[in-house]
């Protein structure tokens, strides 16, 4: 297995590109916990916190598509430094916002600023996808990438959860603006493994990813699983407050991130017979059914094993996704194919924080994490009704 992932980095400059996006992407994760506990520790009310990040991650979820369609046009190192300064000002005015008795449309403001935070998931998955086009590795790079973003879920959420309750409450923001300028200041340095300007594309004729038979479904796919997510992430900090542990949030939210690290490095270096879209329907399956534990537990090594065991789906459904996207998409709007799924991803996290958390105000922890059931409903329909859809959309069986 191991082997399989250093042939990745036998391409120079792969090392480079992979270290930066990390830094990067590691703002994401911690930008969303950080506005919650940030306005929940200092307003005591999850609605506003939840909110004003449901705010940050719908705006977030429909820019980037856009900001990805100006970066498949103008490259990388043009569009980048730009969008990042303004998400990084967003950051600012809502960590200013809150020493003082600012109104709260400041704090709805920041979270729009912030928004413009550019998808570095997809800008490093289009940079392996520029090399490796074609060639058994990209779907091992695609897995290299959602294990990576899983790290940072790991590592995001308990260092934002430190930084506000041993720091300062707003720790965590402001170091994800520091992240974030950095990281991407490091990326777009390095040009030679940029991918390629879209010339062809420049009038705007091209496809758009969203008339690609498929897309739609996987993005409402990933909106569904995005509910889950954002429902564990706030029903957690809620459900660990109310044992009087709320530090212990932050083991609960590595957990899940930790089973879908695992399954999703075992994913890549495997090698399956059976097609994508039955993988994709193995792996949604899965993660619906994983959503009904979070109805029971009543400690917190009983949540922390439901979302080790529902993570372990995740990683893997995302990859299979992604390599979906790369058969279904023209090759010159990659970046923002991918980036269309990802905003479906991020506008049911956002959903399942806003409505779990308005469910927190008005009940228990447990009422919070009824949300995710009713996402792993829709998600069994979705899965039953697009395996055959694209079955016959892709010809071509699994890569590898």
């Amino acid at each position: 297995m191991i082997a399989s992932y250093r042939e990745l980095f036998s391409s120079p400059g792969t090392l480079g590109f992979t270290l930066a996006g990390m830094l990067a992407r590691l703002s994401l994760p911690m930008t969303g916990i950080g506005i919650i506990m940030l306005l929940s520790q200092l307003n005591g009310s999850f609605a506003l916190a939840g909110s004003v990040s449901a705010t940050f991650v719908v705006t977030y979820a429909l820019l980037s598509p856009q900001i990805s369609r100006l970066v498949d046009r103008y490259g990388q190192r043009r569009v980048l430094p730009v969008v990042a300064a303004l998400s990084v000002s967003g950051m600012l005015t809502i960590s200013l916002g809150t020493l003082w008795p600012a109104p709260q449309w400041v704090l709805f403001a920041g979270a729009l600023l912030t928004g413009f935070m550019p998808g570095m998931s997809a800008m490093i998955r289009a940079r392996w996808t520029s090399i490796y086009r074609g060639h058994p590795r990209l779907r091992t790079a695609y897995s290299l990438e959602s294990v990576l973003d899983e790290i940072t879920f790991i590592a995001g959420p308990p260092l934002a959860i430190a930084l506000c309750v041993m720091l300062i409450p707003q720790g965590a923001l402001l170091s994800a603006a520091l992240m974030q300028a950095g990281g991407v200041a490091a990326l777009v340095c390095q040009r030679r493994t940029e991918p390629p300007v879209d010339v062809n594309g420049a009038d705007g004729s091209a496809v758009s990813p969203l008339r690609s038979p498929g897309v739609p479904l996987l993005m409402l796919l990933m909106a569904a699983m995005g509910v889950i997510v954002g429902t564990i992430d706030i029903a957690t900090v809620a459900f660990a407050g109310q044992l009087g542990q709320p530090a212990a949030a932050s083991v609960v939210l590595s957990a899940y991130a930790v089973g879908s690290c695992f399954s999703g490095l075992l994913f890549g270096a495997v090698r399956l017979t059976i097609s994508l879209p039955a993988m994709l329907l193995l792996g949604a399956l899965g993660i619906a059914a994983t959503a009904l534990p979070l109805m029971v537990v009543s400690s917190i090594p009983g949540l922390t094993l439901a979302v080790l065991i529902a993570g372990l789906f995740f990683a893997p459904t995302m990859i299979v996704a992604m390599s979906l996207v790369e058969q279904l998409v023209p090759a010159n709007r990659l970046t923002e194919g991918m980036s269309w799924l990802l905003a479906g991803l991020n506008v049911g996290v956002a959903i399942g924080a806003a409505v779990s958390g308005q469910r927190l105000d008005d009940g228990s922890a447990h009422d919070g994490f009824s949300v995710a059931l009713y996402a792993a409903a829709l998600i069994v329909g979705i899965a039953l009704w697009g395996y055959r859809r694209l079955q016959v959309k892709t010809a071509a069986p699994s890569p590898g």
